[in-house]
């Protein structure tokens, strides 16, 4: 019997502030790892609505994308595990921080990292797709939200 491929969708958002970029460090079943703030999306909810929950979810930061970076595709094997991933990043206005609010199971700490910083930890990143955002997101590349349309269909409740 055939299995149909699919990729596993996922959001980041790339936000800069002073030439930092806000990180997470996460516990990971291959131990601590860095990445964007980043997760996957769910049913019923578009990839910007996704990036902006999993921000908050993962940093405690309400952020409102405004634009997209890039569409990335990686594929990841270990063992008899083949993943490909397909990663919405968008950058935007990072909003209030909440001191309250408790992050993801996983999720040890955020940080502030410089360019440099993130280039020096790559041994750390939970994907290769990490730095290749935070690269294309200081070349200046910039896309309009709605290059990603959404239909009607996906946040529908109707079965």
């Amino acid at each position: 019997m055939n299995t149909r491929w699919k990729p596993h969708v996922t959001v980041a958002a790339v936000i800069e502030h002073d030439g930092h970029f806000l990180m997470v460090e996460e516990n990971t079943r291959d131990g601590f790892r860095l990445n964007n703030p980043a997760g996957h999306l769910d049913p019923g909810e578009s990839p910007v609505q996704a990036c902006a929950r999993e921000t908050l979810e993962e940093t405690a930061y309400q952020f409102h994308p405004t634009q997209l970076v890039g569409i990335y595709l990686s594929r990841q094997r270990r063992g008899r595990e083949d993943i490909t991933y397909m990663r919405f990043a968008f950058c935007g206005a990072l909003g209030n921080f909440d001191p309250e609010r408790r992050l993801d199971d996983g999720i040890v700490r955020t940080v502030w990292m410089t360019p440099d910083e993130i280039r020096r930890s790559i041994g750390l990143h939970r994907s290769p797709m990490v730095l290749q955002c935070i690269d294309d997101y200081v070349l200046g590349k910039r896309y309009p939200l709605d290059l990603v349309h959404v239909h009607a269909s996906v946040q529908s409740r109707t079965t």
